[in-house]
């Protein structure tokens, strides 16, 4: 796979595989959160309920940020319709998430499995499917790049990597 598909996004197609591949709560909280809100992996393991904006329904996230990632971050993120209540309902009865990030990955790839995705669906993938299915939905580059957690608006450019069938796709819906 050349090095600019090498974590091309799914396609909606699946996502949507992925995302119905969830057998269980958990499986459903990280699964569709990582879809959804653009957090990373890393991200995801150490929110607590003190991360959640109860009024707004949004996450409040500390993350990595500046030339080497070495300064620390705050920034907004958007909880969907479908990741809300298992937010709100697992941050009603829990503190932390409870899972280390590698069990996150365990979990994804486990999910991603079952689904029957036959590439590797990192959670990098998830990120640059977030970023696309954003794009796809009309939320302006700046906007993702504050949702992604990116210092410079070229990193969040390449993020957006479409997979060539996509790129037909989005020319035949428009031409």
């Amino acid at each position: 796979m050349p090095d600019q598909f090498k974590h091309a996004p799914l396609t909606q197609d699946e996502a949507t595989r992925v995302a119905n591949a969830c057998q269980s709560h958990p499986e459903k909280l990280v699964i569709w959160t990582l879809l959804d809100t653009s957090l990373r992996v890393s991200e995801l393991a150490k929110l607590t309920k003190d991360h959640l904006d109860w009024h707004d329904h949004r996450l409040m996230v500390s993350a990595k940020g500046g030339p080497s990632g070495s300064q620390t971050q705050r920034r907004v993120v958007p909880l969907s319709a479908r990741v809300q209540p298992l937010q709100e309902g697992h941050f009603a009865l829990h503190d932390p998430v409870g899972m280390a990030p590698r069990t996150i990955q365990v979990l994804g790839k486990r999910v991603a499995h079952r689904a029957h995705i036959r590439r590797p669906v990192t959670p990098h993938v998830r990120r640059h499917t977030f970023s696309g299915t954003a794009s796809q939905k009309g939320i302006s580059l700046p906007a993702r790049q504050q949702f992604l957690g990116h210092d410079r608006l070229t990193t969040t450019e390449s993020s957006l990597n479409l997979a060539p069938e996509e790129v037909v796709r989005a020319f035949r819906e428009t031409w």
